[in-house]
């Protein structure tokens, strides 16, 4: 995937043994770590994402999501999970992010 944020892109050019590293990592737990469909991982990690505030996260997650074709309706169904359980604050800020991007 194309970096979308030019300061990640710094990052990995300044540190490129850490990022690789971090890399390794990232790709061990999300194919390895568990029975979770790509497509779910994909999900959970916008959802993650949200929750936490992490807006260039969220950004990151919907760009990979969208590259693996899931649908927009379960994204946005995902997202609207947020409202119950994080509060409508929350989801307005990753559905303007969501927005931003579509």
């Amino acid at each position: 995937m194309k970096d979308i944020h030019e300061t990640f892109t710094v990052f990995k050019n300044e540190f490129p043994e850490l990022y690789t590293k971090y890399e390794e990592f990232g790709r061990e737990v999300h194919l390895n770590g568990g029975p979770l469909s790509e497509k779910m991982r994909s999900l959970l990690k916008l959802v993650i994402s949200g929750a936490s505030g992490h807006h260039r996260a969220l950004e990151t997650h919907l760009a990979k999501a969208k590259e693996i074709d899931v649908p927009e309706d379960e994204i946005m169904h995902a997202l609207l999970l947020l409202i119950p359980t994080c509060g409508f604050p929350t989801f307005m800020e990753a559905f303007t992010t969501f927005k931003k991007m579509s």
